[in-house]
Order: C-alpha cells, then structure tokens, then sequence
C-alpha cells in the first residue's frame, strides 16, 4: 500500500488561493499515477485533477483555469495549486495513487490508495 500524505488545507475567502501537497514514497511516481480527488458536503467523492492514461492530466471541468496539478519528483510530491477559489470548492480533499501498466493508469474509484484528507472550506 502506498503511503500518501496531504497538507496545505485550510479556510480562505472566495477569490483566495491554497496550495496543497502530497508527499509519498521515493520514486513511486515511477509506477504509479496520482491524482487529487475531493468529497464535498453531502456529495459524492469526485475527481479534481489527476494523471490519467499516457501521461495525460486530467481537469475536472469545474476547475479548469483555476487549478494546477504538478509532480515535484525531487521531492516526492503532488501538488495543486488553487486559485480562485468559490464557495463550491469546499471540500475534504484527498490525494490518491493506483499502479500503471503499460502506460494506462488503473481505476482511482476502483483501485486507489488514499491520503487522510485534508479540508478546504471556501467563505463567501
């Protein structure tokens, strides 16, 4: 199992920016494809950004613009970047990992590892 940790949450005023981190092991990125993810109140868990099949990154639409996923592969660590942030940002959000083969990632829902969570509450 892989070992994922997330910081950087907190409570910001809409139109405000977080930076969240992911630190895991030493070159799991080398077989692994990580994402973020988050679960809203009341809402199902759902993809926010993440590696997707061949390398590709994955927006989810309701952030495109306003988030940045990157790899820091020196330091072992995910990190999104978030700006402009709504109200409907608000969420726990969680780092996640599944294998790759072959160059496609496996299934986050089905397949992932996951991160304790760290939340982030938007204030209008």
């Amino acid at each position: 199992q892989v070992q994922l940790a997330e910081s950087g949450g907190g409570s910001v005023q809409a139109g405000g920016s977080l930076r969240l981190s992911c630190a895991t092991s030493r070159y799991i990125y080398m077989t692994h494809c990580m994402g973020w993810f988050r679960q809203g109140p009341g809402k199902e868990r759902e993809g926010v950004a993440y590696m997707d099949d061949y390398d590709t990154t994955t927006y989810a639409d309701s952030v495109k613009g306003r988030f940045t996923f990157s790899q820091e592969n020196a330091k072992n660590s995910i990190v999104l970047q978030m700006t402009n942030l709504e109200p409907e940002d608000t969420a726990v959000y969680f780092c996640a990992a599944v294998r790759r083969a072959a160059g496609r990632c496996r299934d986050y829902v089905q397949s992932a590892d996951w991160g304790q969570g760290t939340q982030v509450t938007v204030s209008s």
